[in-house]
């Protein structure tokens, strides 16, 4: 399939590869119309920061984190059913998931404000192409999760390490 193109809001005119579209069968909530994202970032070696832009929406876009640079003992614990919408989840003979999960992000004007959602994380099967925004089980992971002070600890580790 050819590359496409997209106009979008934040990212400007965006060239993508079909193939490398996520579905969203159900959407995210409160954006039951976008189904089908693309998941960025700058260099996925080092980034805990992700977008999930719209393809079928260019003004729609969420920003992601990938907490566990952060919260390393982050451990969501989920419904199994709610996870049959994503296909295939069994370990591969290389003992490796296909699941990625990420957190939505608010970056409010001012910095130190910003939280993440822990509650409901963005759970993406790599294998199948399929999304889902899952609530999860965990009765202490709140909905706005202030991380700044947390990303100012990781950060002050790296100096130090």
């Amino acid at each position: 399939m050819p590359e496409q193109q997209l106009k979008t809001r934040h990212f400007g005119d965006i060239t993508y590869d079909p193939n490398k579209v996520i579905t969203f069968p159900q959407g995210i909530p409160g954006f039951p119309n976008c189904t089908k994202f693309l998941l960025m970032s700058g260099d996925e070696s080092e980034d805990m920061f992700f977008w999930l832009q719209s393809v079928e929406d260019g003004d729609v876009a969420f920003t992601l984190m990938d907490v566990y640079k952060v919260l390393q003992d982050y451990d969501p614990q989920v419904d199994p059913e709610e996870l049959i919408d994503l296909g295939e989840v069994d370990d591969n003979e290389n003992n490796e998931k296909p699941l990625e999960i990420y957190n939505i992000v608010v970056i409010p004007e001012y910095v130190r404000q910003m939280r993440v959602n822990l509650k409901a994380p963005i759970v993406i099967n790599t294998r199948t192409g399929l999304g889902k925004q899952i609530i999860c089980l965990n009765e202490d992971y709140a909905i706005r999760f202030m991380i700044f002070e947390e990303l100012e600890r990781a950060r002050q580790k790296l100096r130090d390490s």
